[in-house]
């Protein structure tokens, strides 16, 4: 009597991974594919160039950002809300203190009243996460001129051999650069480009859009764990990613950064820094309109 084969752990989870992935496979080479042939055959970039899949890889990285900008908003306004709670949940943290199982009711009624998630603010990096998991599988195997869906084999060995400055491979990575210094050079330029962008978003939303009473609570502390767990985690992962995939992270990056930049600016939370910077800069353009004693329209 002969048993059906049962297949290897490993090879089993990776068939699930890349079946659950597929979608975003398509959506991902579909994206990039499109950049790329804008770059080479409408701009003329050479085809065989690292350049043009670099851009491509931005312009990817522009339209997942666009995509997910309600969700920002979603995160901004979730922070918010928690902050101006935060009062209310160390009062129940102080009353509570001692029974953990009402600790936890109160709280969740008290989300529940305010109409605040406190997992909303997640939900960016939550969504960002499959995305890079896919693009990184995605070049990684492009590596080896295996393509994926709208990414056809031939791209995919394109992508593979396409290089930067004459030496420098798009897919290479720190770890793995054969001996090469400027994949190396420029990898270590964009970890730590990745580090730093991660590390000045976290303390700008800190120190800009955070109200005083919130900087002393749990709160906080999460955040403030956060602000230098999160580079540390970044760099070290980072020397094995793709030169590409370090390109996408970077940019998007930048993308939050200059984006929560605008939103801390033009809407703050109050209390915070960022709202009495708001209203210094509102009440200087009032008086600045304002017509002059003596002037003609003056009022007086």
């Amino acid at each position: 009597m002969f048993l059906p084969a049962v297949p290897p752990p490993m090879n089993l989870l990776t068939d699930v991974g890349g079946l659950v992935l597929w979608p975003l496979y398509l959506l991902i080479s579909a994206v990039l594919v499109g950049w790329y042939r804008l770059f080479t055959d409408v701009l003329g970039l050479d085809a065989d160039g690292g350049l043009a899949w670099v851009l491509a890889i931005i312009g990817l990285t522009v339209v997942v950002r666009t995509a997910l900008i309600p969700l920002f908003v979603r995160q901004i306004r979730s922070s918010r809300d928690l902050q101006l709670i935060a009062p209310k949940v160390r009062e129940l943290q102080a009353k509570y203190g001692d029974d953990p199982q009402r600790l936890a009711q109160e709280t969740k009624e008290l989300y529940r009243e305010s109409g605040t998630n406190p997992f909303a603010s997640c939900l960016p990096l939550l969504i960002q996460m499959p995305v890079f998991l896919a693009l990184f599988r995605l070049l990684r195997q492009a590596t080896n001129g295996i393509g994926h869906s709208v990414l056809s084999d031939a791209l995919a060995t394109r992508f593979g051999h396409a290089r930067l400055f004459g030496e420098v491979q798009v897919s290479a990575s720190f770890l793995h650069a054969d001996g090469v210094h400027g994949v190396q050079l420029l990898a270590a330029a964009l970890v730590l480009a990745m580090t730093a962008t991660t590390f000045l978003t976290q303390r700008q939303l800190m120190t800009k859009n955070m109200p005083d009473d919130a900087l002393s609570g749990p709160y906080a502390q999460q955040q403030k764990m956060l602000l230098y767990v999160l580079p540390v985690v970044f760099a070290v992962g980072g020397i094995a990613f793709p030169i590409g995939l370090l390109v996408y992270w970077t940019t998007s990056n930048l993308w939050t950064l200059g984006q929560q930049f605008y939103v801390i600016r033009n809407n703050p939370a109050p209390g915070t820094p960022a709202m009495r910077a708001k209203e210094e800069r509102d009440r200087a353009k009032r008086d600045r309109h304002r017509p002059d004693e003596g002037q003609p329209g003056a009022t007086g």
